[in-house]
């Protein structure tokens, strides 16, 4: 019987095709079951209070068996990217960097904190998950 992954996506909201475009790729690979906890611009979490955002952001990231983090260059320059990866790498939640297709170059938010880094390939990412996943 296939494992169901619980993952949070960590993403620029100034980029939402990377993270649709992730979640696609995951979704259509058979025999690999998926449940998403991040928040989404289609789902946001309804409020200005940041510490509310935050407080809902870390159960979802607890609630989470990996996280994967888009390493576009644009992660090095978010306060929100970088405080989920923090709040994961301080609970202990793995964090798997994945590099947008066909990007060179990586953030080294995310590759500092990485427990493997990836590229933009179905199977390098499902192999990670099913590897790295507490």
């Amino acid at each position: 019987m296939a494992r169901d992954y619980k993952i949070f996506i960590s993403h620029s909201w100034k980029y939402p095709e990377d993270l649709r475009k992730l979640k696609n790729l995951l979704n259509q690979r058979g025999y690999f079951n998926v449940e998403f906890k991040e928040a989404t611009q289609e789902q946001p979490i309804n409020s200005i209070n940041a510490a509310y955002i935050k407080a809902v952001l870390k159960k979802k990231i607890l609630e989470s068996n990996v996280v994967l983090a888009i390493s576009g260059i644009y992660a090095s320059h978010s306060d929100w990217m970088e405080w989920e990866i923090l709040t994961s790498h301080h609970n202990k939640v793995p964090i798997i960097g994945v590099a947008p297709w066909g990007q060179e170059r990586i953030s080294t938010t995310v590759t500092k904190y990485s427990i493997a880094d990836v590229r933009w390939n179905t199977e390098s990412i499902v192999q990670a998950i099913r590897t790295y996943s507490k």
